[in-house]
């Protein structure tokens, strides 16, 4: 029986390609995105046709795709162009730790792929249900505040505070999680930080290397915890904001060990 299923995926975003990957469906994967960093060989193997808000529309068509996957309305003018040339695009828009484990289950089935889908998000739930039985046993939950842009200052998105909160730390602006464009997160006044008084400052500049010096020598953050105690870290944007597997393993294991290692030093 001929193969049902999209022969010729083209992944716009990194969490579809990493996915498919880790559910042994790459050779499906036509084009991929220049920003692609996981896994490591997509990037030898894989044509790169777009970044994130812009894609070379004549290329994607030449591949002659039979799926384009993309990430949130941010990608909706992409979209809109493959649609008018006939392309047929699936644009997921998930926000949250179970918004990335339903879009796993989801591309799954897409590629006939549902069982292996579903033992990946078994195991990818065990993971956080250990991470959080690790955190239970903390004598005191950090404040952290996570920046994910430093020009304007922008708070985590709404799967980076719930992913903190899994690994034992609190979100100093939970209230603006759930504004789903970065936008909606930017913080009017650059001394709102300070006044919350982080134990800890997580940066993760979406792709720029983070620098702690710049963070420590902001007007008015001398006598902010994170800074006084040098609790200021970075995890690589790779790891933590793409809504996909990265997140729910090697993204939150990064943020627990900078928890973990705050306890440690405080007994």
């Amino acid at each position: 029986m001929t193969d049902p299923f999209p022969q010729r995926i083209v992944c716009l975003t990194e969490e579809s390609t990493e996915t498919l990957y880790l559910l042994g469906e790459q050779d499906r994967i036509v084009g991929i995105s220049g920003f692609t960093v996981r896994p490591p060989r997509a990037r030898k193997e894989k044509p790169k046709v777009s970044a994130f808000t812009s894609a070379k529309v004549h290329e994607i068509e030449r591949l002659e795709p039979d799926l384009v996957i993309g990430f949130s309305d941010i990608q909706a003018d992409i979209a809109a162009a493959l649609i008018r040339r006939g392309i047929e695009v699936w644009v997921s828009n998930h926000r949250s730790v179970a918004g990335i484990l339903a879009y796993m289950r989801r591309l799954g089935a897409m590629v006939g792929a549902d069982d292996r889908a579903r033992d990946l998000c078994r195991r990818a739930q065990a993971h956080l249900d250990l991470v959080a039985a690790q955190a239970a046993r903390l004598p005191r939950r950090p404040r952290v505040y996570f920046e994910e842009w430093d020009e304007p200052n922008i708070s985590g998105i709404r799967w980076v505070s719930e992913l903190l909160a899994i690994a034992g730390g609190d979100d100093v602006f939970p209230e603006l999680a759930r504004e789903s464009l970065a936008k909606g997160r930017i913080l009017a006044d650059p001394l709102e930080p300070a006044r919350r008084d982080p134990d800890i400052v997580i940066g993760s500049w979406c792709g720029k290397k983070f620098r702690p010096d710049h963070v420590a020598a902001r007007p008015g953050w001398a006598d902010v915890a994170a800074v006084r105690d040098g609790e200021l870290h970075e995890v690589k944007s790779a790891l933590i904001l793409q809504p996909g597997p990265a997140a729910l393993f090697d993204g939150i294991d990064a943020l627990s060990a900078i928890i973990q290692r705050w306890a440690a030093r405080r007994g």
